[in-house]
C-alpha cells in the first residue's frame, strides 16, 4: 500500500481492516484514492493491527485491550482514522470501555475514538467532498445497508448521496435493505443455521431489484452475501461501494474468478 505524504490537507490514517487485507486489498487502494481525490494526506502506519473486533464480541477483553493499544499507538499521529468499514470504526469508538482502570489509556483511546470514522460519512460529513467523487459505472446497483455502520454510527444517506456522483449508475434499493444479511462476525459462526436464513432472504431481495450489482461498505457482509449470490448461480456482481465510486469496479466482482 502506498501513501501519499506529499499532499497537502487533512493527514489521514488508513485502518485497512483485517478482511481488506486479506481478501480484497483493491478496497484499500480504491479508499486511498478517495481521500486522495478529496485533498487528505493519506498514510497507511506499518503497525497497524486487527482492531479487537473478534475477541471484544467473544469476551475477551484483555486481547481486545492489547490490540486496542497498538491501534491507538499506530494512528494516534494522525488527525484522522479512516476506515472503509463501519463494523471496525465501531470497535474503535467502544476503546474508551477497554480500560475502566487505566485513566491515561481510557483518555487516549477517547480521543482517537472521536477522531475515527467510516468512509463515505468521513467523505461527506466532515469533508463536504461529494464533488470529488469521478468515476463512472453504467448500470443497476443496489444496496445493502451493513448493521453497525447504520446502527452505530449513522451511516445510510452518506454513501447513496456519493453514489448520486456516479455517472451511467442507477440505484434500486431493495426490499428490507436495512436488515442484517447474516453475517454478524462471531453470529453466523454461533448461529449458522440462522445466518443460512437471513442471507438467503437478502441474497433473493437483491435479486429481485433486477440489479446488475450489489454495493456496500463492510466486506464482511460482501463476501457473506457475494458467497450466497455464487452458490445459487446468481448474476448479480458483488462490489464494495468504495470501488465503484474510485472508478476501480471494472474488474471480477467478490467472489468471482480473476479474468485470465
Amino acid at each position: 500500500m502506498t501513501t501519499s505524504e506529499s499532499r497537502r490537507g487533512p493527514r489521514v490514517g488508513l485502518l485497512v481492516t483485517c478482511l481488506v487485507d486479506v481478501y480484497r486489498p483493491d478496497v484499500g487502494f480504491a479508499a486511498v484514492r478517495l481521500l486522495e481525490q478529496a485533498g487528505c494526506t493519506v498514510v497507511v502506519p506499518t503497525r497497524q493491527t486487527c482492531c479487537g473486533q473478534p475477541a471484544h464480541n467473544s469476551g475477551d477483553n484483555i486481547t481486545a485491550a492489547e490490540l486496542a493499544r497498538a491501534v491507538i499507538t499506530a494512528f494516534e499521529p494522525y488527525d484522522y482514522l479512516v476506515a472503509p468499514s463501519g463494523s471496525c470504526v465501531g470497535s474503535v469508538h467502544k476503546y474508551p470501555d477497554l480500560f475502566p482502570h487505566s485513566a491515561e489509556w481510557q483518555s487516549r483511546a477517547r480521543h482517537l475514538a472521536d477522531r475515527s470514522f467510516e468512509l463515505f460519512r468521513f467523505l461527506t460529513d466532515v469533508l463536504g467532498a461529494g464533488d470529488s467523487v469521478q468515476a463512472r459505472f453504467p448500470g443497476r446497483v443496489t444496496y445493502h445497508d451493513s448493521c453497525s455502520g447504520l446502527r452505530q454510527l449513522g451511516v445510510k444517506a452518506q454513501p447513496r448521496e456519493l453514489l448520486r456522483r456516479v455517472e451511467g449508475l442507477e440505484l434500486v434499493e431493495m426490499e428490507d435493505a436495512e436488515v442484517c444479511c447474516g453475517f454478524g462476525g462471531t453470529f453466523c459462526v454461533k448461529y449458522p443455521e440462522i445466518s443460512g436464513r437471513m442471507v438467503a432472504d437478502k441474497a433473493k431481495a437483491a435479486e429481485a431489484t433486477g440489479a446488475d450489482a450489489l454495493l456496500g461498505g463492510d466486506l464482511g457482509c460482501l463476501l457473506n452475501m457475494a458467497g450466497r449470490l455464487k452458490a445459487a448461480g446468481s448474476a448479480v456482481r458483488v462490489y464494495h461501494t468504495a470501488e465503484v465510486l474510485a472508478g476501480m469496479a471494472d474488474g471480477p466482482g467478490i467472489g468471482d474468478a480473476e479474468a485470465d
